[in-house]
């Protein structure tokens, strides 16, 4: 299995996704999009993942933003697998005709979620950290939501997410650090924040799990079925 791993900037890589990756014997490529000249096939690889960033999925401005919408859709037209992560998750909606904009809240921190199927993702709590939302692209299924917006849909053998299920420890001290800015406007403790990261690690790991699994098993199955008729 080859992946491609589409990183928007130093301080949010993959995480989970990596270690996933790796245990599975997936060949990985981890694609810095925000620094490098090379423009990617998606039909090179079994699978493509795209990570969060600090900036809007709807922010036309930023340099590499066309490349990285014109991968997502040249994906979902040769039927590459994607799973979008936080920005990630709002620009594939976004290629796919749904809409990202500046969520009326933001959400930081380690919150629930409403799913609509367990089987693929639990109700958490998952860790979100973000202020931005989107609308569910034309055809997909809304898996999960919250009082701020979709947490999760599917779209053939694509999935999105809002929330971080990629985020381990280590990856939480560093945006603490980097990000700290946020945490003041929005009046979250960061000590709490790391507290409460190290003490669910076990359980988010196991969650995270499940959930790339699931997203694996699914690709197999609609490919499956659509070859069966």
């Amino acid at each position: 299995m080859r992946a491609l791993v589409i990183q928007h900037e130093q301080p949010t890589p993959g995480g989970y996704v990596h270690q996933w990756l790796h245990e599975r014997g997936a060949d990985q490529d981890i694609y810095r999009i925000d620094v490098e000249e090379r423009v990617v096939d998606p039909c090179d690889y079994h699978l493509i993942v795209s990570l969060g960033s600090e900036f809007p999925a709807f922010d036309d401005s930023v340099p590499w933003l066309a490349k990285e919408k014109r991968l997502l859709l040249d994906a979902a037209e040769a039927d590459v697998p994607v799973l979008g992560i936080c920005f990630g998750g709002q620009l594939l909606a976004r290629v796919l005709g749904g809409r990202s904009y500046r969520g009326e809240v933001a959400e930081i921190g380690w919150l629930p979620v409403r799913s609509k199927d367990r089987s693929l993702l639990s109700e958490g709590p998952w860790f979100q950290w973000h202020f931005d939302t989107f609308t569910v692209p034309p055809g997909a299924h809304l898996m999960a939501d919250s009082s701020a917006g979709p947490q999760a849909f599917s779209i053939g053998r694509s999935v999105g997410v809002q929330f971080h299920p990629e985020v381990t420890p280590e990856i939480m001290d560093a945006w603490v650090e980097v990000y700290r800015h946020e945490l003041d406007q929005e009046g979250v403790d960061p000590d709490l924040l790391l507290k409460e990261t190290y003490e669910r690690a076990d359980e988010t790991r196991a969650a995270a799990w499940r959930l790339f699994d699931g997203f694996l098993g699914r690709t197999r199955r609609v490919r499956e079925a659509v070859r069966g008729g």
